[in-house]
């Protein structure tokens, strides 16, 4: 199967079956030296950084509106050294957004904190896949973006009404795997109440809300898959019925 899917395009998506192998990553396996040199490097840059567990695919396909694939739990800092040199590794990355989208339409995300890789990029709130998001080994992606949500923001999506399928957009640096949730209040409303949750936070993974509102207006430090997915939710895309 390998990696087999359209790339920069964004595919409708009515179901992910992404498996977690429970055996090692190939990149993983055949790198641990390289892994632990490069991660001493990080540390040194970085001390708040933390050698968790995500999962990184070795194959993923699109066919028939479906996405198939398979990934494998890593370490934080196998991840940290194969996104520094992704091409010929076997390994690729998908992630899942849920893309908030409040009563006036305006999309809500977030800007990093300064401790984090990604320190004042703009995206909507996510994370990797972990072991937590898999359910009899395959993954929940729901269950991932109303936890990352949560975790991030403050922001409980679980009764929010979403988008009735996934959509998907694809490049050699990675899989964002889309859904809208919407909620009743005005953006502004949405942005106070993330401001207050991370004004409680110890050590608050993100700086602050962003509030988009148009398409031709972007923020600041915008990650770049996310251009294409604010196009396409302001073009008044026709494919979630009611949202």
């Amino acid at each position: 199967m390998s990696f087999d899917l359209p790339r920069n395009v964004i595919l409708p998506v009515d179901a992910v079956d992404v498996r977690l192998d429970p055996g090692p990553h190939p990149f993983e396996r055949d790198n641990g030296q390289a892994i632990a040199e490069n991660w001493q490097r990080e540390m040194e840059a970085n001390p708040a950084l933390f050698d968790g567990t995500v999962v990184l695919l070795s194959a993923l396909a699109y066919y028939d509106n479906r996405l198939v694939g398979r990934c494998h739990a890593v370490k934080y800092s196998t991840f940290m050294l194969w996104r520094q040199n992704r091409q010929g590794t076997g390994a690729e990355h998908a992630y899942a957004h849920a893309m908030l989208v409040a009563g006036d339409n305006a999309l809500v995300a977030i800007r990093m904190g300064a401790h984090t890789v990604n320190a004042g990029r703009v995206y909507f709130a996510a994370g990797s896949f972990e072991p937590i998001d898999f359910r009899d080994g395959l993954v929940d992606v729901d269950f991932n973006m109303i936890r990352e949500v949560g975790e991030e923001t403050g922001i409980d999506l679980s009764g929010a009404a979403r988008g009735q399928r996934y959509h998907a957009l694809s490049s050699p640096s990675g899989t964002v795997i889309v859904r809208r949730y919407r909620v009743a209040e005005p953006a502004d409303e949405i942005a106070q109440r993330i401001s207050a949750f991370v004004a409680t936070e110890a050590e608050p993974e993100i700086e602050g809300p962003v509030i988009i509102r148009h398409a031709v207006d972007l923020p600041e430090g915008l990650m770049g898959h996310m251009k294409p997915l604010i196009e396409w939710h302001f073009a008044g895309s026709d494919e979630d019925p009611g949202l």
